[in-house]
């Protein structure tokens, strides 16, 4: 009988150990690790989906913080015009506001991946550096722009009143909220797992090694990039509608380009080019978050030499030294 390698043994532990969280929250009597675990698997959405852009497409984005944004004001917006019983858009067809999930989550993904889709096309014509500043131009205008919506809250951001509904699920019950997340992260994992070991993923990674010897083989890499970076805001847009929902409130802050920083340094952390490494990464740098800002403030000071020694003596990250890569 073959035993199970490492790997599959840390991905059964990962999946218990989020499975199993809440009854542990319920028999210490700390019901707020369900709050802070279900803002870690929320992160871990969207780190997966950065992963996916820099670890397979190697397009390092600094504005993948536009689409958890646009997903976030997706939700908050349907909400508002849901609240206040007016149309969100009468021509050239009517849109009624609503807080039904089955709506507003698909609408979340699907906008987020029309934006991503837009500045994907323009900004693959770039390189390096050049593609590294125009993502981060289009997130910061986008961040801009929803600053200067006053209808929406404009700097001072929009709150939603409660939770979206969903049909056979009580949303507001932090519960069940926190296993709708925890199903939505393991879907993301199954597909982007088995998007990444198709030929879809082959070609990603051929792109990345050596762009112009897969051109010179006559496979043109453009599309697969673009559609790679649709995917990933579409992600990032699902992680975006779920994280208005969680806290409730949305904010100009969620474009912030120090929001896409704090999402690379999750994937770093985890393992760069894994998936399942971002999980383990959103949890540890929001673990020590929580904990180190009950002493500091500076927190983030004491996470630089952290992740330094990450990036020097495990180069795959936390779940590549968990594993046991060596290459």
């Amino acid at each position: 009988m073959q035993l199970p390698n490492r790997h599959t043994i840390v991905i059964v532990i990962g999946a218990l150990f989020f499975a199993l969280l809440p009854i542990a929250a319920n028999l210490t009597d700390q019901p707020y690790l369900l709050s802070l675990f279900s803002r870690i698997l929320i992160y871990a959405i969207a780190a997966v989906s950065l992963d996916l852009l820099i670890g397979f497409g190697g397009l390092v984005s600094l504005g993948h913080a536009a689409y958890v944004g646009i997903g976030a004001y997706v939700v908050g917006i349907f909400y508002q015009h849901g609240f206040e019983a007016e149309p969100l858009l009468t021509w050239p067809f009517l849109i009624q506001g609503t807080d039904n999930a089955l709506i507003v989550f698909p609408a979340a993904v699907i906008i987020a991946g029309i934006f991503a889709l837009i500045f994907g096309a323009l900004s693959l014509r770039t390189t390096g550096m050049h593609f590294i500043m125009i993502t981060l131009a289009f997130a910061q205008m986008l961040y801009y722009f929803f600053i200067s919506l006053g209808k929406y809250g404009g700097d001072d951001g929009l709150s939603l009143y409660s939770r979206v509904t969903l049909p056979g699920l009580d949303l507001a019950d932090d519960l069940h909220f926190y296993y709708l997340c925890l199903i939505f992260l393991a879907l993301f994992l199954v597909f982007t797992v088995r998007l990444s070991r198709s030929r879809f993923g082959l070609v990603l990674r051929g792109s990345k090694n050596n762009d112009r010897r897969l051109n010179a083989l006559g496979i043109h890499s453009y599309r697969y990039k673009l559609a790679c970076f649709v995917l990933a805001g579409a992600g990032a847009g699902l992680a975006g509608a779920l994280l208005a929902n969680q806290s409730e409130y949305v904010s100009p802050g969620l474009l912030h380009w120090t929001l896409s920083g704090e999402l690379m340094v999750m994937v770093l952390l985890g393992g760069l080019g894994t998936l399942y490494g971002p999980v383990a990464g959103a949890t540890l740098f929001l673990l020590l978050e929580e904990v180190l800002a009950m002493y500091t403030e500076h927190w983030m000071v004491i996470m630089g030499p952290i992740l330094i020694l990450v990036v020097i003596f495990a180069k795959h990250g936390v779940i590549g030294w968990l594993i046991g890569w060596r290459k």
